[in-house]
């Protein structure tokens, strides 16, 4: 089974054209408010994906296919067990499945804990940042979805971190447009749109996550996860007692590794540990 490639110069373009529409919106922005609100358009969103022809190159390698058929080849474990099931080491992990390709990766951005705490400013480019990247594959296989994660690499570039049950994330992480982006807030598995300096709802969690209001402004929003969350931040009594892992992205995996790792949650992840892929499900999901 082979990738298609896509070219870099359609990635780029694409960049480029959203690039100048955002440098637009903030020049509307500038104009609406005023001199005295002028500092937040200077900041762009932040929607850039550094290095991203190494994430295409990735999301397309032999290998990561290798290992989404791997995860498919196993049915999801039922039920809240803790027990790693292994996953059988075939020569050609994609034989009898479905052909597939994996698609184009996307940004994961997530809230900051400095916006957290409140000592960063309610501005898009301190607010939110890049956590990792999701790619979800372009049929259902056996009437699944599949979503590899990747994790930037020390140094440059990016791995595999995960291959993961459904595309949820993907689905949220596609609904950012021309001017907006889209982030996450982990710890309720809330995702909203951030537009200019507007914060909108995308799903139950995160309309909830806003006390039902179908909107507010970053600067508000700041003080309700500063409520919610500036106590438990890493390092907080809550967190060194042991009640909590603390306020941390949903992201646990270590950036410095190119060794795929678990990832928390109710859904079964694909690791690599000690050369055996292994299946999990997690019972408890407390981070994402």
């Amino acid at each position: 089974m082979r990738e298609t490639t896509t070219s870099g110069a359609r990635a780029a373009s694409r960049f480029s054209r959203l690039a100048t529409v955002l440098a637009l919106g903030a020049s509307a922005l500038l104009c609406f408010t005023g001199p005295a609100q002028a500092a937040p358009a200077q900041d762009p969103l932040p929607v850039d994906i550094p290095d991203y022809q190494a994430a295409l190159a990735a999301v397309k390698s032999k290998a990561v296919l290798d290992a989404v058929c791997r995860f498919l080849s196993v049915p999801v474990p039922q039920g809240g067990s803790d027990t790693p099931q292994a996953i059988p080491d075939k020569a050609e992990p994609c034989e009898g499945l479905p052909t597939f390709t994996i698609k184009d990766p996307l940004a994961v951005n997530e809230i900051t804990p400095g916006f957290v705490a409140g000592t960063s400013q309610p501005i898009p480019t301190e607010a939110v940042k890049l956590s990792r990247l999701v790619s979800s594959l372009s049929i259902t296989v056996n009437d699944r979805q599949a979503t590899v994660m990747l994790a930037p690499t020390q140094g440059g570039g990016w791995h595999l971190a995960a291959v993961r049950e459904g595309d949820s994330d993907a689905t949220f992480a596609g609904q950012a447009t021309p001017g907006s982006l889209v982030f996450a807030e982990p710890q309720i598995r809330a995702w909203y749109q951030l537009t200019l300096l507007t914060v909108t709802p995308l799903n139950d969690q995160a309309r909830q996550g806003l006390n039902g209001r179908s909107s507010m402004s970053l600067s508000e929003y700041q003080q309700v996860v500063k409520a919610r969350y500036a106590d438990k931040l890493a390092g907080s009594e809550y967190d060194t007692k042991g009640f909590s892992s603390g306020y941390s992205t949903a992201s646990t995996e270590d950036a410095s590794s190119s060794t795929p790792l678990i990832v928390g949650g109710s859904s079964a992840a694909l690791l690599l540990a000690g050369g055996a892929f292994l299946l999990y499900r997690r019972r408890r999901d407390t981070t994402d």
